[in-house]
C-alpha cells in the first residue's frame, strides 16, 4: 500500500476546526500515518495554502522526523521530539493555522508529508518554509495529502 496521511481532527476534504486556525488556538492538528516504505529515513510535512490572493502561501514546514515516527501529536508551539520547523509566511518559526482573508471563499490547506531517503535535512536555523520544501524535494520516496477547507 502506498504511504497514508490521516488527521483524527477533520477528514481530507473536510472543514478544519476553529482550535486548529488563527481564529482559534491556532495549534496545529494531529496526523497519523502509516504503510511508508522500507527505506524512509525521514519525514517532512508542509502545509500549503494556494488558493491565499498572492499566490502559494505557507503555513508550516516541520522535518528531520524520525522514521520511526508513525504521526505527530496535536502542538501548541513546542517542537515534538528532535524535529526541526521552517519559517512559515507570517514570518514565524511554527505551525500557525488558516487565517483567509474574510470574504474570500474557501480556501484548501495542503498538509504535505513525504518520506525521505535521507536521515536529515541540514538546512540552516530559520530556513523559509518554501526552502525546506525545495530541499525535501529531491528526496522523496512516497508522499501523501491531506487537504482541510477553511472560510472565514
Amino acid at each position: 500500500m502506498p504511504l497514508s496521511l490521516a488527521s483524527p481532527a477533520f477528514p481530507s476534504g473536510g472543514r478544519i476546526p476553529v482550535k486548529y486556525t488563527r481564529d482559534g488556538e491556532n495549534v496545529s492538528p494531529p496526523f497519523e500515518w502509516r504503510d511508508a516504505p522500507q527505506q524512509t529515513q525521514s519525514y517532512a510535512l508542509v502545509v500549503e495554502d494556494p488558493d491565499a490572493p498572492s499566490g502559494t502561501f505557507r503555513h508550516w514546514a516541520i522535518y528531520n522526523i524520525a522514521a520511526g515516527e508513525t504521526g505527530l501529536p496535536e502542538s501548541t508551539k513546542g517542537e515534538p521530539g528532535n524535529v526541526a520547523q521552517g519559517v512559515n509566511d507570517f514570518g514565524n518559526q511554527h505551525y500557525d493555522g488558516p487565517q483567509p482573508p474574510k470574504g474570500h471563499g474557501p480556501h484548501h490547506y495542503h498538509f504535505r508529508l513525504a518520506a525521505l531517503d535521507i536521515a536529515r535535512l541540514d538546512l540552516p536555523a530559520h530556513t523559509a518554509a518554501e526552502e525546506v520544501w525545495k530541499a525535501a524535494r529531491p528526496h522523496v520516496i512516497a508522499e501523501a495529502e491531506v487537504v482541510g477547507i477553511y472560510e472565514r
